[in-house]
């Protein structure tokens, strides 16, 4: 299997490995962490679910669907997880997603993690359109979007569903021209 491995000046985002299971749960079944997700927080059955669900994403062939954990190189703790999804082939157009350990939110790590994202879809996948959102009330995710280079485009109206809740949705995204090459 090719190693699917991002490395940034302190991040390695790499493939999920069973054994990740722990650190995966500590910050998924956490609330405030998960705060603004539309999953969540999570069972011990539900991250088990999600970790079997991405490491069998890894077999796609071809394969669009890449969620990596989150690293710190220096120390080799898994602090998160993050993913580029190919949403529409033909378009080459995908989406990015991430979500840290609160123990490491305010450290520049989201924004490590999105722009590593951005390039790897743009450099390696070949996307010609990136695009996220967010909870509207989620300050810290908007900043990190706008700091990795993405454009607010608009809201979405009752975009996700939380339990038994619609939330509105942020979208942001960034073009490869909007990158300077």
């Amino acid at each position: 299997m090719k190693d699917n491995s991002i490395f940034t000046e302190r991040l390695i985002l790499r493939e999920y490995k069973l054994e990740d299971f722990d650190t995966i749960h500590s910050y998924a079944s956490d609330s405030e962490t998960v705060k603004y997700m539309d999953w969540g927080p999570n069972s011990l059955e539900a991250t088990q679910h999600f970790l079997n669900e991405v490491i069998g994403q890894q077999a796609q062939n071809p394969r669009r669907d890449y969620e990596l954990a989150i690293v710190l190189a220096k120390e080799n703790r898994h602090i998160g997880g993050g993913g580029i999804h190919i949403s529409n082939a033909k378009n080459r157009e995908g989406w990015i997603g991430y979500t840290l350990n609160k123990a490491y939110w305010g450290n520049g790590f989201g924004t490590e993690t999105a722009k590593a994202l951005i390039s790897y879809g743009f450099n390696q996948l070949g996307l010609h359109r990136i695009y996220a959102t967010c909870d509207p009330t989620n300050k810290g995710s908007a900043r990190v979007l706008e700091k990795a280079g993405m454009t607010l485009e608009g809201i979405m109206r009752q975009h996700k569903l939380k339990g038994t809740q619609w939330r509105d949705s942020c979208l942001y995204a960034i073009l490869e021209t909007d990158i300077k090459k």
